[in-house]
């Protein structure tokens, strides 16, 4: 019989974050391609409350994030006692290099974004993505 290997927590906290902020930033990226711009809600030259897309963009890359670190410390929780099978692991594995993919694509056209918008928006979604990553793992540790 086989003894079951556990990762240190930090080291599935670490990895999760680093996954959910990389899935955040990609989403980020492809939103600005699509007209989703975070910056939108500090722009006082729009004659509207609130843009609509704005609101989408943070939501979503706060959606993201989020489940992208669960899901991730979900994961490599049950990989470490090889309960997830291997074609799963492939498929997931497949799915993340696509989406990384796009991002890296819509990343290197010219920027329909003002370059300071663009960077501090960039940050603005770094810092979100980060922090609901962790959260996301947290909750997911804790739960395991």
């Amino acid at each position: 019989m086989t003894e079951t290997t556990y990762f240190p927590r930090r080291l599935i906290l670490a990895g999760a974050v680093i996954s959910g902020v990389l899935l955040a930033l990609a989403v980020h990226m492809l939103g600005a391609r699509f007209g989703l711009d975070l910056g939108g809600l500090w722009r006082s030259d729009t004659g509207e409350f609130m843009p609509a897309g704005a609101a989408l963009a943070w939501w979503l890359i706060a959606t993201v994030g989020f489940c992208g670190g669960y899901f991730t410390a979900t994961l490599m929780d049950s990989a470490v006692s090889g309960q997830i099978p291997q074609r799963m692991r492939q498929f997931l594995i497949a799915v993340g290099v696509l989406v990384l993919a796009g991002a890296g694509q819509a990343a290197s056209a010219p920027s329909p974004i003002p370059t300071i918008s663009g960077v501090l928006a960039g940050l603005a979604a770094l810092g979100l993505g980060a922090v609901v990553a962790f959260c996301g793992a947290h909750f997911a540790l804790r739960r395991a």
